[in-house]
């Protein structure tokens, strides 16, 4: 028989002092610009006294979970940097993430799939079918253009200006009636996305076929990948869009939080 220890379902831990020490690391998780927070203001925002704090984040700093500045305040260690790569480096984002696409496709009904960026074009990497026999064509490791599907544009919203420009220069020949060609009227849709969250291709890509897409974003705030929503059009007329758009937006969310992004 093992000797291991393995957590028992349902069963809580109720050690304060470990939970007051997660609720430190989580505190200083919440800071973004790297100045780190004071010992007062920790105090504040999680209730502690102080006697109470130093003796919880005492470990945490011989641990370099937590690491004190020189200034005196207190941020996030260079141990969670190791520890995120290992979580990250084990992380197989079709596999890890098709519980969250799956759900998506029995909200929508409608095929989901999961894309990266291969900057001018995307690549998918998974795919959840729509229940209906009419369904959209595609195959895992394909191709597209970014500046004309849904996915794409929902990434390209969020990349740097030089990579919007290397789409621009790789060329935007026409599709269909409706894709955008022109870099100004790209970099107008681009505006329009990062404002409302969610992008659309608005039969761009394929005739007869309407997308909505969200960006998914890393640990890094990255946005190298994106989930989306793919159906025919008359299943999927520009009405259904705004139903549709927060439910794909929540699971590019979810994603998100998998991989370790900021709220």
């Amino acid at each position: 028989m093992s000797s291991e220890l393995s957590p028992t379902p349902g069963l809580r831990n109720n050690s304060a002092s470990l939970r007051r020490a997660i609720s430190i690391l989580l505190q200083l998780g919440d800071e973004t610009d790297g100045t780190g927070y004071s010992i007062a203001e920790l105090c504040e925002r999680l209730g502690l006294n102080k006697s109470t704090l130093f003796r919880l984040i005492q470990p945490l700093l011989e641990a370099r979970l937590v690491e004190h500045l020189p200034s005196g305040r207190y941020r996030l260690g260079r141990r969670n940097a190791q520890l995120g790569n290992v979580y990250l480096t084990g992380l197989d984002l079709p596999r890890s993430m098709h519980d969250v696409m799956q759900n998506l496709a029995a909200q929508t009904r409608e095929t989901v799939h999961l894309v990266v960026a291969d900057f001018p074009n995307i690549v998918y990497i998974h795919k959840v079918d729509s229940p209906h026999s009419v369904r959209m064509f595609s195959r895992i490791g394909n191709s597209a253009p970014v500046y004309c599907t849904s996915v794409g544009k929902a990434m390209l919203a969020h990349a740097a200006p030089a990579t919007v420009d290397l789409v621009i220069e790789s060329g935007m020949p026409r599709h269909t009636p409706r894709t955008i060609t022109t870099a100004e009227d790209l970099r107008s849709a681009l505006s329009e996305i990062r404002q409302r969250g969610y992008a659309i291709d608005d039969i761009e890509h394929e005739e007869g076929i309407r997308c909505v897409a969200a960006p998914v974003f890393d640990h890094s705030r990255a946005c190298t990948s994106a989930v989306s929503v793919s159906a025919p059009a008359d299943r999927l007329p520009r009405e259904r869009v705004p139903e549709l758009a927060p439910l794909v937006i929540a699971a590019a969310n979810e994603i998100s939080t998998r991989l370790g992004a900021v709220p």
